[in-house]
């Protein structure tokens, strides 16, 4: 699990609730996808059900912490899960899952007098999970309290969000990051981490992510595709070469977000005329990294767009 960077603010308020007599019962903790909530989500719920004097085991095996994450998504990927290997996850948080817990909020605490409800992501739940968990927001049991971990609490309804406290994570400083990188991945060199960082936009997670997919080649030669231009399609043959010849969805996204990035760098020049060139670009890396999701793209033929929208920065003659 990534350790837990940069979220001062966050544990600040946390700590200063818990000390006082006006806990909330219900939390959102709001912010980028990676960016550490489930993770400060997990460690939270430990502080606040841990009591002097007694036992505590970690929020894996507590009692009461109960986490509603993705289950597997059949027998088969429970079966990998269970040997360790990749497995599958369900697309939604179930309302039998939300039903399984709210049978267990019947008994009292078992170690202390307060429990925690740790949702993640709360976007993810299906509809009659959302309204069977408004029931236990409404009269929540003594004691028990809710953590939504969420990536865009819009998704959320008002009825929802109207019961619970925001807490909204900010995203990381690059050292921030980079330190995590660093911890965690201690062989990542620093053009990798470079990549990573910038693709990242502030999420830890993402750039943990994005090091697995070796970014620092495709950095490179992005950074020179936009200074120097391509008017002999020899860099973005190099950049079809870095991303590879069959690269699945997920690198294919992670070279997009860092393409955007790269391009994101270039904003805020003295040049009206270019600064528009490289707001039509960065918006139409947006349009294509919301489609690479969802359609079949040829790999080389996307590869192909991406070079042409970063060299035609450096050379006016290129469209996009």
């Amino acid at each position: 699990m990534t350790k837990l960077t940069g979220h001062d603010d966050a544990w600040r308020a946390w700590d200063e609730a818990m000390g006082s007599n006006r806990m909330h019962h219900a939390w959102i903790l709001a912010g980028l996808k990676g960016i550490g909530k489930g993770t400060f989500a997990r460690a939270a719920a430990e502080r606040l059900v841990t009591e002097a004097e007694l036992p505590q085991p970690g929020w894996e095996n507590h009692p009461d912490i109960i986490v509603l994450d993705h289950l597997p998504a059949n027998d088969t990927e429970e079966e990998k899960r269970a040997e360790g290997k990749p497995w599958q996850r369900k697309r939604n948080i179930t309302i039998d899952q939300v039903r399984r817990m709210q049978s267990r909020l019947i008994t009292r605490p078992t170690l202390g007098a307060r429990r925690v409800v740790i949702i993640d992501p709360a976007d993810d739940m299906e509809k009659g999970a959302v309204n069977a968990l408004l029931k236990s927001l409404e009269e929540p049991p003594v004691g028990t309290y809710f953590l939504l971990v969420t990536h865009r609490p819009g998704r959320l309804l008002p009825t929802i969000r109207s019961r619970c406290r925001m807490m909204r994570f900010a995203a990381l400083a690059a050292r921030d990051i980079d330190a995590v990188l660093r911890s965690e991945i201690p062989s990542a060199d620093l053009p990798t981490r470079n990549a990573a960082i910038a693709a990242a936009e502030g999420s830890p997670g993402a750039a943990l992510a994005y090091v697995e997919h070796d970014l620092g080649a495709m950095h490179g030669i992005m950074q020179r595709l936009v200074a120097e231009g391509d008017e002999q399609l020899a860099l973005r043959g190099a950049l079809a070469e870095a991303i590879g010849s069959r690269p699945d969805r997920e690198r294919l996204q992670a070279a997009i977000d860092l393409a955007r990035a790269v391009i994101g760098a270039e904003l805020g020049g003295s040049d009206i005329a270019r600064q528009q060139h490289v707001i039509d670009a960065h918006t139409e890396l947006v349009r294509l990294g919301s489609q690479a999701t969802t359609y079949n793209f040829d790999p080389g033929l996307l590869v192909l767009e991406i070079g042409a929208l970063l060299a035609s920065l450096a050379m006016p003659r290129e469209t996009i």
